[in-house]
C-alpha cells in the first residue's frame, strides 16, 4: 500500500482547508453585504470559525508554497466571471470539494476531522440552496410586478413605484435600440439594488448578463425556457407569458419559476390579443404549481373584481408608468393586495 508522510499529509490538508475559508469569506461578503442576510451570514461565520480549529500550526509549518505544482494552474474560467451567480457558484463548490477532500484524508488524521469536515459539507449543501433560493422567495413574496413602458421620465416613475412599495421590476422596450436598453437596464438594476427588489429584463437573456439581472421574461415566440436555462444557470428566474392552460402546461413542464396569465382584459400593450377574461383566471388559481401573475388592462378600478376571481398577484404596466403619482398608486394597489 502506498505510504503518504505526515508533511504531505499536512500539505493536503493546509491547502483544503485554506481553500474552503477562503470560499466560505466570498459568499459571506455577499450574504452580509448585498443580501444583508442575517442567517446566511452567520452560517458562512460559523463554518469558517469550525474549519479554523483544525488548521493547526503544524498543518501551516508544513506549507511549501514555491515547490508546489499547482499554485501555477489554471484555466480560462477562472479568469473572468460572468455576473455574481458564477461568483457565488464557483466558492461555493470549490468550498464543497476542499471540504470532501478534508473529509477523506482527514481520517488519517483524526476520525473526528473527518466527521466534522463531513457535517461541514452538508451545511454548505444547505447554505447553497438557501443562497440560491433566495431570488425565489422574493419572487414568492411579490404581489405586485411592475413592467415597464418607454415614457420621458423612466427612472424617476421606476423608482417612484419602489418608494410606493413594488418589489420586482421589469424592464420592457420593444423599440428601443441595444445602446440605450444596456444604458437603462444598469440603471434600472441599480435602483432595484437599492431598493432590495428583483429586476427581470423582458426576451433578453444577452442582456440579463450583461447587466446581472435577476432572470429574464418570454414570450410564447422567444427563446425556449430550457435555452433559456441552459445559459442563464438554475439561480436566475425565468418567466413565461400565458394566454392559455397548454401553454401554462408547458411552461411549468419546462421549468419556468412563475407566469403570467393573461391579458385578462384589453390592452394596447398587447394589441390584437384576445383578451382572456376571468375564465383563466379561475383556471390558473385552480391548476397552476407556480406563482401567477394576472395581467392584462389591470388598474386600482377593477383589481379587485380580479382578486375576487382567484388571483393573488397582479403584473401592471400602464397604471403604474402613465400615472401622475406613480408612488401613491402603487401604495393603492398594494393595500387592495394585501387586504
Amino acid at each position: 500500500m502506498p505510504y503518504l508522510s505526515q508533511p504531505s499529509l499536512y500539505r493536503i490538508l493546509d491547502a483544503n482547508l485554506d481553500r474552503a475559508r477562503e470560499g466560505l469569506r466570498v459568499i459571506e461578503e455577499w450574504c452580509r453585504f448585498e443580501l444583508r442576510h442575517p442567517e446566511l451570514t452567520g452560517l458562512c461565520k460559523e463554518l469558517r470559525q469550525k474549519i479554523a480549529t483544525w488548521h493547526t500550526p503544524e498543518m501551516r509549518a508544513a506549507r511549501d508554497t514555491q515547490q508546489d505544482p499547482g499554485t501555477g494552474l489554471t484555466h480560462l474560467q477562472e479568469q473572468r466571471r460572468e455576473g455574481i451567480g458564477q461568483v457565488l457558484l464557483a466558492n461555493v463548490c470549490r468550498v464543497q470539494e476542499a471540504l470532501r477532500v478534508v473529509e477523506e484524508y482527514g481520517k488519517l488524521y483524526s476520525s473526528e476531522l473527518g466527521m466534522d469536515a463531513k457535517a461541514m459539507r452538508y451545511q454548505v449543501y444547505i447554505l447553497e440552496t438557501k443562497l440560491f433560493a433566495y431570488n425565489r422567495q422574493q419572487l414568492l413574496q411579490s404581489s405586485l410586478y411592475l413592467i415597464t413602458t418607454p415614457v420621458p421620465e423612466l427612472l424617476f416613475v421606476v423608482e417612484s413605484a419602489l418608494k410606493g412599495g413594488v418589489r420586482l421590476v421589469q424592464y420592457r422596450d420593444k423599440d428601443a435600440d441595444d445602446l440605450t436598453r444596456l444604458k437603462n437596464a444598469r440603471q434600472l438594476k441599480e435602483l432595484c439594488q437599492r431598493y432590495d427588489a428583483l429586476f427581470i429584463l423582458n426576451d433578453r437573456v444577452d442582456m440579463v448578463l450583461a447587466v446581472d439581472g435577476d432572470g429574464v421574461h418570454l414570450g410564447q415566440q422567444d427563446l425556449p425556457i430550457e435555452v433559456a436555462r441552459n445559459i442563464l444557470g438554475s439561480h436566475r428566474i425565468i418567466g413565461c407569458s400565458t394566454t392559455n392552460p397548454e401553454e401554462m402546461e408547458r411552461a411549468i413542464a419546462m421549468g419556468a419559476d412563475y407566469i403570467g396569465v393573461g391579458p385578462v382584459f384589453a390592452t394596447p400593450t398587447k394589441a390584437g390579443k384576445v383578451p382572456t377574461g376571468f375564465e383563466y383566471i379561475r383556471y390558473a388559481r385552480e391548476h397552476s404549481t407556480l406563482p401567477w401573475f394576472a395581467i392584462g388592462g389591470i388598474d386600482t378600478n377593477n383589481v379587485g373584481e380580479v382578486l375576487d376571481h382567484g388571483a393573488q398577484r397582479v403584473a401592471v404596466v400602464r397604471a403604474i408608468m402613465q400615472a401622475d403619482q406613480p408612488t401613491l398608486i402603487t401604495q393603492s394597489f398594494i393595500r387592495q393586495l394585501h387586504r
